[in-house]
């Protein structure tokens, strides 16, 4: 009976610990106007704003979807 507990505990905490790695949700910033440069910003996409730095595209071992790059970003260096 006890190892049974223990098997479904494991088994609980590893589906919770999956659901808390999922991807990060995407953002898409509408292209403007800047008047105090002239420049017009093209429309892109950016993941949501969170307290996590291991899920951003630019982190070292994550890649951006939409454009093929590489992250290059030590997420662990402040």
């Amino acid at each position: 009976m006890k190892k049974i507990l223990i098997t479904i505990s494991l088994a609980l905490m590893l589906v919770l610990g999956l659901f808390s790695f999922a991807d990060a949700r995407v953002i898409k910033v509408k292209s403007y106007y800047k008047p105090s440069t002239g420049s017009y910003v093209q429309s892109y996409y950016k993941t949501s704003p969170n307290r996590s730095k291991l899920d951003n595209w630019s982190t070292k071992g994550n890649y951006n979807p939409y454009t093929g790059k590489k992250g290059y970003v030590n997420p662990y260096r402040w």
